[in-house]
């Protein structure tokens, strides 16, 4: 047997892509709220409701997601059957809120989230209340 080894280990030991070392703003976004404030202290966000909704089979779901995609943070998360559309609404967005629940309120799997928090009775209780709003 020879001291010679069959093959030479390469320079370069970790086989990882480069990453940067701070997250992008996407990451930070992407984040669960209670982590963020966690890693990054609170934050002076204003108060909004997020519509979470699957993708769906009807002629006004390209609407829905124009509207999502106007709100004033859109993201896209996960993939198949777990995708979602998530749309975060200010104040004074509530018009659009308005416009893009009346096409996903009716689904099973469109979620309303407040401050990125699921809250009990965000859709009987929140979102009325929300639509007050609209009287100013």
């Amino acid at each position: 047997m020879s001291d010679q080894p069959r093959y030479r280990p390469r320079e370069r030991f970790w086989p990882y892509a480069d990453v940067p070392e701070e997250p992008t703003d996407e990451e930070i976004a992407a984040l669960d709220p209670e982590l963020r404030e966690e890693l990054f202290g609170p934050t002076s966000r204003a108060f909004s409701i997020t519509i979470a909704f699957p993708r769906f089979d009807r002629e006004d779901y390209p609407q829905a997601v124009e509207i999502a995609r106007g709100s004033a943070e859109y993201l896209e998360v996960g993939s198949g059957e777990r995708f979602r559309h998530r749309a975060r609404f200010l104040p004074r967005d509530v018009e659009r809120l308005r416009d893009l629940w009346g096409i996903v309120g009716n689904l099973d799997q469109a979620e309303v989230l407040i401050d990125d928090r699921p809250v009990p009775y965000a859709r009987e209780l929140w979102l009325p209340l929300f639509w007050f709003l609209l009287l100013r």
